[in-house]
Order: structure tokens, then C-alpha cells, then sequence
């Protein structure tokens, strides 16, 4: 390799990809929490007809009306596992199946505000809408509501009116009158199976109750709940009067987004970041993170793989050394080991093997043992224990004859 090819610098910084990996599982834990709990970030402002929108076909302004005015409300993202003891409002949109709306939990009372206009999102400011029309689709609300009657028919006052609402006789509104403001294309409901609640000057129900079910309301004409109706005065007090009398002065009221696809997500992802679970998710997290710490301090630069079969006196000497370890006979070896020390000694000093009695005059000069005494208490040995202890011995006495440890 050339000098140059030596000094030059790695493709990439240890540092960057550090730093690589980190963003990369950051970005993915983000993604993960994120994606658990998509429903819950979407605020709903999408200029549709529900009780989170704030255009002028949405019906955020009734729940803020009747909270104002003492009510219980809440507006609900989680679909119920049971009836409940609210009054229920259901805001579904036109292409609802009539599965989907039978199928869902029904409260003590559930008023069903049908939708009326056709709208587009203004491209100009964000969560208003353009008003298009009056949205055609008889037939669609036919086949919604045949569980509940067996014919429904709508139709639609042309212009501008300021009707007065009257309470049909029998009903909950008997003897009320409602005056309203001024409503665009006034829409009343009529068919077989339908009882009226309060009708128009002209006799024709804006507001019915169903025969076969008498706790399923329908609101034929959305502009006495949603937001550009309740911008009147006269409108919001009728549509006030129509949520008081369904409560009945004390029952709460819930009004349901979970049929304009605005529930709560309750998946497995939402459910490992939520307690009880919480707690195992982070054991799992912090174990991950240990483990990735102890691999990389663990493993560093691969190995060269070596021959199966090694080759020289040291291979000789391994294997030599794996059959007295096969045998468990280490601790015969501790006299030679003994010896062996002795020659060292001896030869380091600048004597000669066998010069016993010179060894013992150095010992004695160096306040250690007799080679003598060592060599006798290797010969004594009969465990792998032994072995190590009267090694450490012999290399400490070593030390001490030869000065090595200076």
C-alpha cells in the first residue's frame, strides 16, 4: 500500500454515522408514535358536517350553545360498546351505509341531523367552505333511515323564509313556538312511519319522530344546528329548545364523530404506549439500547480466519498442553515447573544448574524460601488448586531471587 493510499482519510467519519444511526432510530420511534396515534392528531377541521368542524355546515357551535347554557356535553371520538343514558346526536354523512348507522350503540334518545348542503373547502381560507347547493340524494336517505321507517321523503322550500316552528299536538312540543332566522332552502321530511314533532306554516314536519322506534329524532333541516344557523339569534334559540326538550332538562348530551371517521384509534401500537403497558415497552426500548451498546464495545475489527489445523512447535506445545488437560494430569507437572524455575534462577544469577547450596545462600540473603523447600512442596501437590497456588509462589520467588520486580 502507498504512503498515499495510507494517509488517506476513511469514507466516513465514525462521528457521522454515529450520528446516522441515531437519527435513523429516532426518525423511526417518531414514525411509530406517530402512526399509533394518527385519529387523535386530525382536529377535525375539514369543513365537513360534524360536531368538531367549524364551517358553516359544522356543528361545533351547538355543543359550545349547550354547554353555555348548563347542559353535560361531551363530543365523543370512541365508538360505545353499549346504549347510553345520553341523548345521542348523530351527524352522518351521505354516503353512510344503513349498517353502519343502525349498528351503532343508541343512546336513551338519539336525534339524527340529516345533511343538507353541498359544499367545497374555500381555496382561499382554511377550514371555511363554498357553498354549491342543495345536495340531491332522496334515494341515499331512503335506504339510511328504512330501518327505522318504511318510506322517507325530503323536499325543499325554494328561497329565503323566516319560518314558525309549531310544536305538533301529542308531541313533546305541543303548544311551543319556535321562531327562526333566516333559513336558505327550508328542507322538511315527510313518508309513512314518520310522526311529526314541529311543522312549518305550511303543515310540513322539520323535526319527526320515527313510529316503530319513538327514541330515533330526525332533523330535517341542519340550519337549526349548525354553525351558520346558530350565527342567529332566533335560530339558536330554537335550536337550543330542540336539544333541551330531547334532554329533558337533565339528561347529558353526546354528540358522535366516530361516523364521520374521527375515531380514536385502539390499536396494538396505542395500547404499548399507554400505561399499563407503558412500563414493558420501555424495559424493552432500554434492553435494545444495552444490547446495541454492548455489541459495539464488544466487537470490534473481524478476525482473520486461521488454518484448521495449525502448524510449528507451538501447535505441538497446544496440543501437548490440551492432553495433559484431557487427562487432568497438570498437577504432576509442578515438580518439573519447579526445576525449570530453579535453572532460571540459577542461570540469571550467573551460576549453574545444580548449585543447591549456592541458591540457599542466596535465598537466605533474600529473606525467601529454600529452592529446597519449594521443590518439596511441589512434589506434595495433588489438585489443579495446588498447581496454581505453588506456581504463583515459584514466580513470586523468582521475583524476588533475580530482582525482577525492581
Amino acid at each position: 500500500m502507498s504512503e498515499a493510499a495510507a494517509a488517506r482519510p476513511p469514507t466516513f467519519a465514525a462521528g457521522a454515522i454515529v450520528g446516522l444511526v441515531l437519527a435513523g432510530v429516532v426518525a423511526a420511534a417518531a414514525m411509530a408514535v406517530l402512526s399509533a396515534y394518527a385519529p387523535d392528531l386530525r382536529s377535525g377541521q375539514d369543513g365537513r358536517a360534524h360536531a368538531l368542524s367549524r364551517s358553516a355546515i359544522g356543528y361545533a357551535g351547538a355543543p359550545i350553545l349547550m354547554k353555555g347554557l348548563g347542559a353535560s356535553v361531551l363530543v365523543s371520538r370512541t365508538r360505545p360498546t353499549r346504549p347510553s343514558a345520553s341523548v345521542v346526536v348523530l351527524t352522518p354523512d351521505r354516503g353512510l351505509s344503513p349498517e353502519e348507522l343502525q349498528s351503532y350503540p343508541k343512546g336513551v334518545l338519539t336525534l339524527i341531523v340529516l345533511p343538507k348542503w353541498a359544499a367545497m373547502p374555500d381555496p382561499l381560507r382554511k377550514t371555511f367552505v363554498r357553498k354549491v347547493g342543495v345536495a340531491p340524494g332522496e334515494a341515499a336517505f331512503q335506504d339510511m333511515l328504512k330501518s327505522y321507517a318504511p318510506q322517507t321523503r325530503l323536499a325543499a322550500l325554494k328561497g329565503q323564509a323566516r319560518p314558525t316552528l309549531q310544536g305538533a299536538p301529542g308531541s313533546a312540543f305541543a303548544g311551543m313556538t319556535l321562531r327562526t332566522g333566516q333559513i336558505d332552502s327550508l328542507r322538511t321530511l315527510s313518508g309513512e312511519g314518520w310522526a311529526p314533532l314541529l311543522v312549518d306554516e305550511r303543515g310540513q314536519a322539520v323535526l319527526v319522530q320515527s313510529r316503530k322506534i319513538p327514541s330515533i329524532w330526525v332533523l330535517a333541516d341542519p340550519d337549526l344546528l349548525n354553525n351558520q344557523g346558530l350565527a342567529s339569534l332566533d335560530t339558536a334559540r330554537a335550536g337550543a329548545t330542540i336539544l333541551e326538550v330531547a334532554r329533558g332538562g337533565e339528561r347529558p348530551i353526546l354528540f358522535d364523530v366516530t361516523l364521520n371517521g374521527l375515531e380514536r384509534g385502539r390499536g396494538l401500537g396505542r395500547l404499548m404506549l399507554e400505561p399499563p403497558l407503558l412500563a414493558a415497552t420501555l424495559i424493552a426500548v432500554a434492553a435494545g439500547v444495552l444490547m446495541g451498546l454492548h455489541a459495539l464495545a464488544r466487537f470490534g475489527q473481524p478476525r482473520a480466519k486461521g488454518r484448521a489445523f495449525a502448524l510449528g512447535a507451538r501447535a505441538l506445545v497446544d496440543n501437548s498442553a490440551d492432553l495433559v488437560r484431557m487427562a487432568r494430569k497438570e498437577h504432576e507437572l509442578a515438580p518439573a515447573y519447579a526445576d525449570l524455575t530453579r535453572n532460571l534462577v540459577a542461570r540469571a544469577a550467573g551460576g549453574h544448574a545444580g548449585q543447591e547450596h549456592w541458591l540457599d545462600d542466596l535465598a537466605r540473603r533474600r529473606g525467601v524460601a529454600a529452592p529446597a523447600d519449594l521443590a518439596a512442596e511441589a512434589e506434595t501437590i495433588k489438585t489443579r488448586d495446588d498447581l496454581l497456588a505453588v506456581a504463583r509462589k515459584l514466580y513470586d520467588w523468582r521475583g524476588e531471587m533475580t530482582r525482577e520486580r525492581r
